[in-house]
């Protein structure tokens, strides 16, 4: 049976993983820490340098469990990986590179919906080193709701899912633009609004199973 380590800041991430896998045989290891995203937050003299250090030992924790694979699904995780940095042989899996590929893919002017503010900087960093890389030119704005993600860090996930499906109702209503929210936490929201409006919302996890998928070498 092989193994996936997943690494969350937040333990609201699990039932995402938990139900995009439920069709495959795999055993799945939940490693949740939101000790880093704390101090990124509330700490004044936080040390970039000590944050990659300690993400980078992260990964190198999961993979003495000897795991298949290795996914991330914290962005701000993401973003602090040293890049110069050997990591594991096995696969290591970022979970918004997959929907980074799918924004890429799209000429038409786009929206990105984030709730927390600090992932915005190192999601958006990233998103056009990986349109540079791909020779893709990108034309995207991003929309802020950090009400909603406060909601969600005090375990309010119907109401945050409420506020955020609001919001991007009146987006749709109002702009002619596609739309991509950029959390795992605002999934279940962005999938509401497809269906009651019949569009595609991007969102990381739809665009993922196959790169697990692949990185496993799972039968379909």
């Amino acid at each position: 049976m092989k193994k996936l380590a997943c690494l969350h800041a937040h333990h609201s991430n699990i039932p995402y993983i938990e139900d995009l896998l439920k069709p495959f045989l795999i055993e799945i290891s939940h490693h949740v820490d939101p000790g880093l995203m704390d101090q990124i937050k509330n700490n004044p003299h936080f040390d970039l340098q000590l944050a990659q250090t300690k993400v980078n030992s992260q990964i190198a924790w999961l993979e003495d469990t000897h795991p298949d694979a290795i996914l991330i699904t914290c962005t701000n995780y993401i973003a602090l990986m040293d890049t110069e940095r050997k990591f594991p042989s096995i696969p290591l899996i970022k979970i918004d590179e997959p929907s980074f590929e799918k924004i890429c893919s799209i000429t038409a002017p786009q929206i990105v919906i984030f709730t927390n503010q600090d992932t915005v900087e190192g999601t958006l960093a990233r998103l056009n080193d990986y349109a540079k890389s791909n020779r893709k030119n990108i034309n995207i704005e991003v929309r802020m709701l950090p009400e909603a993600f406060s909601l969600i860090m005090k375990g309010l996930k119907s109401e945050h899912d409420a506020m955020l499906a609001a919001f991007m109702d009146e987006l749709i209503q109002t702009e002619k633009k596609v739309i991509s929210v950029a959390q795992l936490s605002m999934v279940d929201a962005a999938r509401q609004m497809s269906a009651k409006h019949a569009l595609t919302i991007l969102n990381p996890l739809d665009a993922l199973t196959k790169t697990i998928i692949d990185a496993l070498s799972l039968p379909i």
